[in-house]
């Protein structure tokens, strides 16, 4: 369990990064969203809702690594495998999307994905 909520952090932390990247214009928005952004503008909200995410996932990552939350098991649960599906379906829209995208996007999101399939079926 200590090496899925490792790496479930990590996939945070490097998205909320990529996010941050994004909006200070380290990396261009044409890079990320499939390229469908049409201005910085249209962007910044999308960026700012997927960092909100992070943290919420990144939080729910940190209590499911404490050992204490026997009583939610079945919660926790069912919550990691929508994070798989969540990030399942990010991680196809990434294949399908910009260069940026194929190469680093799918990658981090593949990570979230096998870290939270990890969360999912170990025993608390």
């Amino acid at each position: 369990m200590k090496t899925a909520v490792f790496m479930g952090n990590i996939f945070y932390f490097l998205t909320i990064s990529i996010h941050v990247l994004i909006i200070s214009g380290i990396i261009p928005f044409t890079w990320v969203n499939g390229g469908r952004s049409e201005s910085y503008a249209t962007q910044l909200p999308i960026s700012i809702i997927n960092i909100i995410i992070s943290i919420i996932g990144g939080v729910f990552t940190l209590i499911v690594g404490r050992k204490i939350l026997y009583t939610y098991k079945r919660g926790i649960t069912v919550i990691c495998w929508f994070f798989v599906l969540l990030w399942s379906i990010g991680f196809i829209q990434q294949l399908v999307g910009t260069p940026f995208e194929k190469m680093v996007c799918s990658l981090i999101l593949f990570l979230g994905v096998i870290s939270n399939i990890r969360m999912a079926v170990e025993k608390r």
